[in-house]
């Protein structure tokens, strides 16, 4: 399996190389569009990107956790965690790139 990341200089190239802006315009829009989608995460909001996925915070509740090692008991604190479900196409492509 490869290991190389895609990174936001990765898109930035990509959106330079696709549509021809600037490198520092294709590296601001690059930005300006992961503030808008983490700025509506944060607000509670879900982003779904079509074709892609969608994400979405979801509260956890408090609970009672236990301390493998010890076995110990261990109050856990609600929390808000973020949840990525892929779309139908994306796990069929993902599963097609497996087969290669």
């Amino acid at each position: 399996m490869a290991e190389k990341t895609l990174t936001r200089m990765d898109l930035a190239e990509a959106v330079h190389a696709e549509v021809g802006l600037s490198r520092n315009d294709s590296a601001d829009l690059v930005e300006s569009v992961l503030q808008h989608v983490s700025d509506a995460l944060v607000r509670g909001e879900s982003v779904k990107i079509s074709s892609f996925g969608t994400f979405s915070i979801r509260d956890k509740a408090a609970r009672m956790g236990r301390n493998p090692k010890t076995g110990e008991e261990v109050p856990i604190s609600p929390r808000r965690v973020l949840t990525f479900r892929p779309s139908h196409l994306m796990k069929d492509k993902v599963a097609a790139g497996n087969k290669s």
